[in-house]
């Protein structure tokens, strides 16, 4: 197993590194801060900064879902159980949410380092449902302060050993900005494999093979990264790609983590969002049984959008007793937050047909009178017209080229003179910034370092401030294209 020598080694000791950031893109996020904390009264070419660099949709202006903040806000102040303002169906789900919190309270411990039990429940029965039957263990599910804190535990876990014997990771580029420092901080060896741009960012196994066979030589893998739906990419994994990796996973003996967070924010007619779990346990017992998984899922991300909450789970699969024991005991003393957990909840059981709110949020949804009220399918209708839309004008502009895909991560043809020692993508972001007054994410922040220089955008924005960024980025990509020639 790729955990039991980890767990004879035990932990690293070092919880806290110092992370040697590219000079490149710190100047990058220094800049990003400057504009942002800059001093009052200065003239700038703009009224505001537009943040569109990472997925934080309330960040970009998309407004939080009514159904969620008021039940949240019930069990924050347990006397508006009794404000009939609120829909019926809000006051019995906080009730009941409050019935599951000790004590009553939102201020009470979590029952367990693992979290509150009836939530845990909640979400297994959510994941077999979402699977299509395939049976989820609520005591599989641990919760903690966000996908990257859970992901964080199980890397922590797997470190071990230095050089030759250091454990690496498999990991896609590119990749969520985060996960380069998250690696470097826990001390695994971040191991390479190149997705397909040509071919809408796919994942293809000689690849993984290539890659694999090269870091046998510098390190010890033990795991693969699974980005599906693609961070930053928004590629969606067909069938035949799931059942190649858990193939290539069981032949390699490598635990597969599997980021699955954009999970809901899949669209149009072709695209289908399959689970790993559910296409495990399909190919029968000589895999559902083996291979070791590990599925990490957020409020941050999609339509829920609660970035600022910080709430995750973890699903872990086939994995070893002893160490699932430990895994669950690494939070100790410090259970997980509670509200998040609420926030879990009901992200993973929205208003059904017959509640008071769901009505309100059909009829907001069709009237759009009320932008406060968003239901869910509203949500997802705005982010489809917002990907085609952005996709199709980026396609249009002189020297750029984007993939169809559920994100947006363009290819940009710089024509910048590097005297700066800036990379091209973070001097285009950093000029961008400071001319348009809109933050994009360059990507070498993704681990994207070739020739081809790329752009992360988020679509998790109101559609007019979306087209107000096209209009910004098109004007300014023409101007810098006339500059520099």
């Amino acid at each position: 197993s790729s955990w039991r020598s980890v767990c004879r080694c035990g932990l690293r000791t070092g919880y806290m590194e110092v992370v040697n950031m590219d000079p490149g893109v710190k100047h990058f996020v220094d800049t990003m801060l400057f504009w942002h904390v800059s001093s009052k009264g200065e003239q700038k070419p703009f009224q505001r900064v537009i943040d569109v660099s990472s997925g934080d949709p309330h960040r970009a202006g998309m407004p939080p879902l009514s159904f969620a903040r008021q039940v949240l806000a019930v069990c924050l102040y347990p006397k508006l159980l009794k404000e009939s303002s609120f829909p019926v169906d809000v006051r019995q789900r906080a009730e009941k949410l409050l019935g599951a919190c000790n004590g009553g309270s939102v201020g009470s411990y979590s029952a367990s380092s693992c979290g509150i039990p009836q939530i845990q429940k909640s979400v297994a029965e959510f994941i077999t449902k979402r699977d299509g039957g395939v049976a989820s263990d609520p005591e599989d599910i641990i919760f903690s302060s966000g996908s990257q804190r859970t992901l964080k535990l199980v890397l922590h876990l797997l470190s071990s050993g230095q050089g030759p014997t250091q454990t690496g990771v498999l990991t896609p580029l590119p990749c969520p900005h985060t996960l380069p420092i998250l690696l470097d901080e826990v001390g695994v060896k971040l191991v390479p494999y190149r997705l397909l741009e040509e071919r809408g960012w796919t994942l293809e196994l000689e690849e993984l093979h290539r890659a694999l066979k090269a870091a046998r030589r510098h390190c010890e893998p033990r795991a693969i990264y699974i980005s599906n739906p693609g961070n930053p990419t928004g590629h969606v994994q067909d069938l035949k790609t799931i059942e190649e990796v858990i193939r290539f996973a069981a032949s390699e003996r490598l635990v597969l983590l599997v980021e699955e967070v954009y999970q809901d924010s899949v669209f149009g007619q072709d695209k289908k969002f399959l689970s790993y779990k559910k296409v495990l346990f399909e190919m029968g017992a000589s895999y559902s049984e083996r291979v070791e998984m590990v599925s990490f899922h957020s409020i941050s991300a999609g339509t829920m959008g609660e970035c600022g909450l910080r709430g995750g789970y973890m699903e872990v699969i086939n994995m070893d007793l002893l160490v699932k024991n430990f895994l669950t005991s690494m939070q100790g003393p410090c259970s997980p937050p509670v509200l998040p957990q609420l926030a879990l909840e009901i992200m993973v059981n929205p208003p059904s047909p017959g509640d008071a709110s769901y009505e309100v949020f059909t009829q907001v949804r069709r009237t759009l009178q009320n932008i406060l009220k968003y239901i869910f399918l509203r949500v997802l209708e705005t982010l489809t017209q917002n990907a085609q839309r952005a996709c199709e004008f980026l396609n249009g502009v002189p020297g750029m080229s984007c993939q169809q895909a559920m994100g947006l991560y363009p290819s940009v043809h710089t024509f910048f003179i590097l005297r700066s020692g800036l990379r091209a993508d973070v001097l285009y972001c950093k000029k961008f910034l400071e001319e348009e007054g809109v933050c994009l994410g360059p990507g070498s922040e993704n681990g994207h370092d070739d020739e081809n220089y790329h752009i992360r955008l988020c679509i998790s924005a109101p559609a007019a401030v979306l087209e107000d960024v096209l209009k910004r980025l098109q004007s300014f990509h023409l101007r810098i294209q006339d500059r520099h020639h």
